[in-house]
């Protein structure tokens, strides 16, 4: 999914190759229009899916220790048009029977509201989930006019032919979405998949102060995120990782410092009949 996606920047030879250099450039952005709008098709398909995100939560102390780590495993799939979550393991292990009785309680109590819905209310909801979606997507469609890029030598990544693009932030772009306007503050490189024209893999530097939702997030400069893409047997490309690195700080008004590591895993086509998967423990 291209909106985590861009990129650094790329050092040119000398001044006589300024020709060829801006041609790059123009090419580069070309690129990353045609993944932007790939995207689109991409994240429609997406929505079939169901997967398990493991959450990897470790907190540091001053010397950038890990200090306490919480590790999560919840089952994504779709209740009646619309994500629902529901965990299923901690530390890597199945949950305790007290822990799997509240679990299915919930599952049971949604099953029934959503039931109940009428049909306004049900709207309202399916609506309420695209404009999340269309937020997102509102950003990455501004991706081409953030930063300037520049194109490094192609690369093979998992065994298929990759476009190497780093961006920087451009002077005097004005963000039109909220999350667009992180685009000034990171430096990005992106691996875009030649046959797809999807990001496989992309890596964002902060340059400057990120805040998420007032203060509930804060990455500092230095962070590092990272997120990595795989492709599906119908090609369709799904989040594999997602990770925020070195300097994240979460609930800052309580000074606490986070590492966070997302993976996503066991992907399936969403059926009428699709249930929580069953849980087995890493050995």
């Amino acid at each position: 999914m291209m909106f985590r996606a861009v990129t650094c920047v790329f050092l040119l030879a000398a001044a006589s190759s300024l020709g060829a250099q801006e041609a790059g450039n123009s090419n580069s952005r070309e690129i990353v229009r045609r993944a932007v709008d790939r995207d689109q098709q991409n994240r429609a398909d997406a929505r079939n899916y169901t997967y398990l995100q493991r959450q990897d939560v470790r907190e540091l102390d001053h010397a950038g220790q890990v200090k306490s780590r919480r590790i999560e495993t919840w089952d994504i799939t779709l209740l009646d048009g619309s994500p629902y979550r529901r965990l299923v393991a901690r530390n890597d292990r199945p949950l305790s029977p007290e822990e799997q009785k509240t679990e299915d309680e919930r599952l049971r109590f949604s099953e029934d509201q959503r039931r109940k819905e009428s049909s306004e209310a049900r709207a309202r909801r399916l609506a309420e989930w695209q404009r999340r979606l269309d937020r997102q997507h509102d950003a990455v469609k501004e991706l081409p006019d953030a930063f300037e890029f520049r194109r490094l030598p192609d690369e093979q990544l998992n065994g298929r032919p990759v476009y190497r693009i780093d961006g920087t932030p451009r002077p005097g772009f004005k963000p039109k979405s909220q999350i667009a306007a992180i685009f000034p503050k990171v430096k990005m490189r992106m691996w875009i998949d030649k046959a797809d024209y999807e990001g496989a893999h992309v890596e964002m530097d902060v340059l400057d102060t990120i805040s998420f939702g007032g203060f509930v997030l804060r990455l500092s400069k230095g962070s590092r995120m990272v997120i990595d893409q795989t492709r599906v047997s119908d090609g369709v490309w799904l989040p594999r990782q997602f990770s925020i690195n070195a300097a994240a700080r979460i609930l800052l008004l309580k000074g606490l410092n986070r590492e966070l590591d997302f993976t996503f895993s066991d992907y399936k086509k969403f059926q009428v009949d699709s249930h929580v998967v069953a849980f087995t423990a890493k050995p």
